[in-house]
């Protein structure tokens, strides 16, 4: 349903997306995060046609955003982190004034209720949008994104401000959609990306650092795979069970937590889950299980471990070509378009160099001001010396 390739844009020199390249199927809600100043809402405003793209292509249900406008916008239903409401309206105005500024065809008055039905804000039609609580501005937000009943969902911060109540009613609301719509959803609320979306795309300084699922990316991250479990029962009898567990490598006891109940390690191995047959054992010989935790990565864990780079992101990845080529003809002028690759590399290799380059220190800095004033200073006593020349040899 949502084609990117090759995307990148830049501001100058600044290159704010990298050469992304990723898709949403049909009836997937994916997450889309990234820390400030990642590209997260560079892309997410080219996705919806806000901005273009300086290289890339991003097709919307088969039809370019840039090539087909009309056709790609008709199928993308936005919600901003700000929903664009007027408050002097009532709920029903606004509906009415986004309708037939999508130019929809589908009939107006039953349209319009099954959206205000699904959102739930019936009951506030007649309101003046000002009047609402921030939820219900939220919901209306939400309403006039689906008008148009558009194949594709995308969602930016679509909880925040609101209380915790209110979260729960927007993450039902959104898994609701996603039964009937392409949902990308970006939020700085992790847990919340982990309990909606079917995978996770991270972007950092430009690039995508990852594309998956969170069980998928904890799996390939982390290097610890086991299984904390506390029982209550005899702790030699309930090692010896668990040690005869299938795919059972390691069992570790790690000490008496109080009232007949001890708490172990359990590593087994790579791609046995053994849950159903400990709680099935365990459950025969009638020892509780009072505890069970994986130590696998959290999505905030995940987050975390790929956006923490200290060191610039260019040491890791390369740049491609095309980005590398935009970005030179942005600083040295069109004169880079007729360049060789060497030449393109040798920009850049200077450019790496500058960025890696220690900053001088407050007395270098002084020093250094200093002598452009000096040279400042001796550069216009010489043009006036010169002006005078040319004054005393033109009365000549």
């Amino acid at each position: 349903m949502i084609e990117v390739q090759g995307l990148t844009k830049r501001y100058g020199s600044k290159v704010a997306v990298d050469d992304i390249s990723f898709s949403v199927d049909e009836g997937e809600i994916v997450g889309f995060l990234g820390p400030n100043g990642a590209g997260k809402s560079t892309t997410m405003n080219i996705l919806t046609g806000y901005l273009s793209s300086d290289i890339g292509t991003v097709k919307i249900g088969g039809f370019d955003i840039l090539d087909e406008p009309d056709q790609a916008k008709q199928k993308i239903g936005y919600l901003p982190e700000n929903p664009p409401l007027y408050m002097d309206m009532t709920v029903r105005e606004y509906l009415d004034f986004v309708y037939d500024l999508k130019k929809t065809k589908i009939p107006r008055k039953r349209h319009i209720e099954e959206i205000c039905k699904t959102v739930k804000i019936t009951d506030v039609y007649h309101r003046l949008i000002k009047n609402l609580s921030k939820g219900y501005k939220q919901r209306v937000g939400f309403a006039q994104a689906l008008i148009g009943n558009p194949e594709v969902l995308i969602l930016d911060e679509p909880t925040v401000g609101l209380d915790p109540k209110q979260i729960i009613d927007i993450r039902n609301l959104i898994k609701d959609l996603g039964k009937k719509h392409t949902v990308i959803l970006s939020s700085h609320i992790l847990p919340e990306i982990q309990a909606i979306c079917d995978r996770v795309i991270i972007i950092n300084r430009g690039k995508i650092v990852a594309d998956d699922t969170a069980e998928n990316l904890s799996a390939n991250i982390s290097t610890d795979h086991r299984l904390m479990v506390t029982v209550e029962g005899p702790e030699n009898e309930v090692y010896k069970t668990l040690s005869t567990l299938p795919g059972m490598q390691q069992v570790t006891t790690l000490g008496n937590r109080g009232s007949g109940s001890f708490e172990y390690s359990l590593e087994a191995k790579e791609g046995v889950d053994v849950r159903r047959e400990l709680n099935k054992r365990l459950a025969a010989r009638n020892w509780p299980i009072l505890a069970l935790k994986s130590n696998e990565l959290t999505l905030e864990d995940i987050f975390l471990k790929l956006v923490s780079l200290d060191t610039d992101v260019e040491k890791y990845i390369k740049p491609s070509e095309s980005t590398k080529k935009a970005v030179a003809e942005s600083v040295l002028g069109s004169q880079e378009a007729e360049a060789t690759q060497e030449g393109r590399d040798t920009f850049w290799e200077d450019r790496q160099k500058a960025k890696e380059s220690d900053v001088p220190d407050d007395d270098e800095e002084d020093m250094s001001e200093d002598a452009e004033d000096d040279a400042a200073a001796a550069d216009a006593e010489d043009g006036s010396s010169d002006d005078n020349t040319k004054e005393n040899g033109g009365e000549q």
